[in-house]
């Protein structure tokens, strides 16, 4: 076993599977909701950089609502409608990386805990391609009041696996909010190397794994 971890926790956007996928699928989405989703990324580009909040949605309503003009309920509303409903059927057609399934059900043969951490609610992606049935924790990081790099929705994925953070393997495909927000927990890390990454074998230097394929970091895991 890997470095005597005891967990493997993934991300799912980008990492569980690609993420152009799904930017093809819901491109006239997009378009026809663009005033929306350029104001919202704003939104969310300042929430990745704000500490743990008690009133997370209240205050991503709040943002949203001073960049749209509007009411915040009403802006509570447009995010739950839009974005976290709105999502939800164009996730059902999504094919994963190939061997996903294959290697959290190795994973878990072998003894290993499985999580799931992402900064959208795991809901938005209905039963998570059979994977949420092998889960033992599957969370969104807004449940913690804040979203990735920050170290506190990590803190709250250890505490619910029951593990010190260096028993965690966490899994994702970006430098900034995966690899260094669990760097910063104490968490050992994979980064997926994607694009021009895979292809010339350019390693993320601060990541304790770097893999560009599913059976890869299965064998690496396991052996």
């Amino acid at each position: 076993m890997y470095a005597g971890i005891k967990a493997v926790a993934f991300d799912i956007d980008g990492t569980l599977y690609p993420s152009w996928r799904l930017y093809i699928r819901i491109a006239f989405y997009f378009v026809r909701h663009l005033r929306f989703f350029l104001k919202y990324n704003k939104v969310r580009k300042i929430l990745h950089q704000t500490a743990p909040l008690p009133d997370f949605f209240e205050y991503q309503a709040r943002l949203l609502a001073k960049e749209l003009d509007c009411e915040s309920d009403y802006a509570k509303l447009l995010i739950n409608e839009v974005c976290y409903e709105g999502l939800k059927p164009y996730f059902f057609k999504i094919k994963t990386f190939p061997d996903v399934y294959q290697t959290l059900v190795a994973f878990k043969s072998a003894g290993l805990k499985i999580g799931i951490m992402s900064d959208f609610p795991p809901e938005q992606k209905g039963r998570l391609w059979g994977l949420r049935t092998l889960c033992d924790v599957c969370i969104g990081s807004e449940e913690s009041g804040a979203l990735k790099p920050s170290v506190y929705p990590f803190g709250i994925l250890a505490k619910k696996l029951g593990l010190a953070p260096a028993e965690i393997l966490y899994v994702g495909n970006s430098i900034k909010y995966d690899v260094r927000g669990a760097k910063g927990y104490g968490m050992k890390t994979a980064y997926l190397m994607q694009g021009f990454r895979k292809l010339l074998g350019i390693k993320c230097p601060e990541a304790d794994i770097s893999f560009s394929s599913y059976r890869q970091l299965k064998n690496i895991v396991l052996n």
